[in-house]
């Protein structure tokens, strides 16, 4: 509709859409589950008021929406991440949180429709390796917001989903600062007038190519090492072996 449109939509008003989205997300969210979060490193429940809860749940969401789409700019950077995002919460929802054996050996919450998420997971896996396979540089198709701002509230969802929701940080690091920082500075430069990053370019991946020069394939295998090792030690901490 955006790209139909005679005048591209403002992004006040994508934000607006995305914002109603993560409503309805935390509201419906809210109707079928507890409002608690499992904190790993603690290894216990918090009850946390249900409004508060909620509001938690939009913030999640709606930045996970708008992250992700800003870090769509370099040819298969977006998709390439996501993708070990989306591989990352299959494989926890499959082998950990679906089994009631080994969430109970992790003092984890057993969630017992876990192998159904994650068959959904990874059959998005699979079709975003098709779209990868197109998208690698150079591109011969692009995602758009559609398609980035899809992922972000799949990925979002999925971590809420799974009553843990730090691990945004393992599926999502490299997303939140390339993205998410250059949403802070753009949100404190224009309400408050606050200066902050002044040397920095974002998304940090146009800063990469422009600023550090970088070609699109470095920063595309750069981001995606950063993010696995970031995944691989997150993980690690979270579900440590006891």
């Amino acid at each position: 509709l955006d790209d139909r449109s005679d005048k591209p939509w403002s992004e006040y008003l994508k934000g607006a859409l995305d914002l109603m989205i993560a409503l309805a997300v935390a509201v419906m969210y809210l109707k079928a589950n507890e409002n608690t979060v499992f904190l790993l490193i603690l290894g216990k429940e918090i009850v946390i008021p249900e409004i508060l809860f909620g509001l938690l749940i939009v913030i999640l969401v709606w930045t996970s929406i708008n992250v992700t789409n800003c870090t769509d700019g370099v040819d298969g950077l977006s998709s390439t991440l996501v993708l070990i995002g989306l591989i990352t919460l299959g494989s926890i929802f499959y082998f950990i949180l679906g089994h009631k054996d080994i969430a109970e050996y992790l003092l984890v919450p057993h969630i017992a429709n876990g192998a159904s998420w994650a068959v959904i997971i990874f059959s998005l896996c699979g079709v975003l390796t098709g779209y990868l396979w197109h998208n690698a540089f150079p591109s011969k198709c692009l995602m758009g917001d559609a398609g980035s701002r899809a992922l972000g509230f799949f990925i979002g969802v999925c971590v809420m989903v799974s009553g843990n929701p730090f691990l945004i940080l393992a599926t999502s690091s490299i997303i939140f600062v390339n993205g998410g920082m250059g949403l802070l500075k753009v949100f404190l430069l224009r309400f408050f007038k606050i200066k902050i990053f002044e040397t920095i370019r974002f998304p940090l991946h146009d800063h990469m190519r422009k600023n550090r020069g970088w070609s699109p394939t470095q920063v595309l295998i750069k981001f995606m090492i950063m993010q696995l090792l970031i995944t691989c030690v997150l993980v690690g901490i979270l579900f440590k072996i006891r």
